[in-house]
């Protein structure tokens, strides 16, 4: 993994950092010798994860209220007086058709993986100097389109709305915001619920390079949007798919 010297004691907050990516980015950040502030709804995870990884904090917080995001925030920005990096990682991704598509589990998806982004950049920007950066998680799904998740497909393609103008909007003041969209990723879940080897093939088939994502490999991408040595990026949408083809 490469090293970011001006990563060193930069103070990072991370939405769901227990498990998958953003538990691979909270390791990876804590390598760069960052301070890693992290929250998710799985308290044994990261509970876990916190005793594991030097210099990384958990809190418990349920991204749906916006009082919990507020006080995770404020306690943050109390006790280190400054934000250098945001990165909005947490999200839900469930198969639901439309004709089973609910307003309450509409509104679920929204809070999560949407309104949650804007909430926290809303309560970290005041703290966040030049040379600050914000990483936004999309996904391919924007691109691709799978059925039965035409909900989750819609807040992702508002976040990749909301990095663009959030950049126009902040860049006065010296802070980047960009979007990360994996392809399919090896994560426990994913190996759990989805991916069997039937599945394998079609993700070996459907990338340039037939190698399958692991959440480490995401984690180093955001360590690059995080690190000065993308300062002359933003407003940008990274795909990290090894080349999935579209058409």
């Amino acid at each position: 993994m490469p090293i970011y010297e001006d990563l060193v004691d930069k103070v990072v907050l991370l939405t769901g950092g227990a498990n998958g990516i953003g538990r691979a980015t909270v390791r990876a950040f804590s390598r760069q010798g960052a301070k890693v502030l992290f929250c998710d709804r799985d308290e044994k995870a990261g509970s876990a994860l916190e005793e594991e990884v030097p210099n990384a904090r958990f809190t418990k917080v349920d991204l749906r209220q916006e009082t919990e995001v507020i006080r995770w925030i404020s306690k943050a920005k109390k006790d280190f007086r400054k934000i250098d990096v945001l990165v909005n990682n947490a999200a839900i991704d469930p198969r639901i058709s439309l004709n089973e598509l609910t307003t309450a589990r509409l509104d679920e998806l929204f809070d999560i993986n949407l309104k949650a982004f804007f909430t926290t950049a809303r309560e970290c920007v005041p703290s966040m100097g030049k040379g600050s950066a914000v990483v936004n998680f999309s996904s391919i799904t924007f691109h691709n389109g799978p059925p039965s998740m035409s909900a989750y497909v819609a807040t992702k393609a508002a976040i990749i709305g909301l990095s663009r103008s959030l950049a126009r909007e902040l860049g006065p003041q010296g802070i980047r915001v960009n979007t990360v969209s994996p392809g399919w990723i090896m994560t426990e879940r994913q190996l759990k619920e989805y991916v069997d080897s039937g599945v394998k093939k079609m993700i070996k088939k459907a990338q340039c390079v037939p190698v399958l994502n692991q959440p480490e490999e995401i984690a180093e991408v955001v360590l690059f949007l995080a690190s000065a040595a993308s300062r002359a990026i933003t407003g940008q949408e990274i795909l990290a798919d090894r080349g999935w083809c579209y058409s």
